[in-house]
């Protein structure tokens, strides 16, 4: 299933994608609790439940963290935190990340 399909298909089920959903998702798809995911990412408890909960938001760079940690997509986890800034901030804009490539020098 491709990252796009995915998206769509969580969002047709729970509505739209929230960074805190992606964690919560990925958490519980690791059987952790928020303890443990927490001393995986080396944060505190309070902190991990806020983020799940949208009343944190996490930097670009713990997004990918986060997706590094619960082997998912980082592609998924910066678009799921950059839609919950837009949302934050009211905007009616979307965005969409994908991969950059690299292109080979030597062909």
């Amino acid at each position: 299933m491709t990252t796009k399909s995915l998206i769509e298909k969580l969002e047709s089920e729970v509505g739209p994608l929230t960074f805190g959903m992606f964690l919560r998702v990925s958490r519980n798809s690791m059987g952790l609790t928020q303890q443990e995911m927490a001393n995986q990412l080396g944060m505190a408890k309070g902190t991990l439940c806020d983020i799940e909960k949208g009343r944190q938001a996490v930097s670009v760079e713990l997004a990918k963290k986060i997706a590094k940690v619960a082997g998912l997509s980082e592609v998924m986890a910066i678009e799921a935190c950059f839609a919950d800034q837009l949302k934050k901030a009211k905007s009616k804009l979307h965005v969409t990340v994908t991969p950059r490539l690299k292109i080979n020098e030597a062909s």
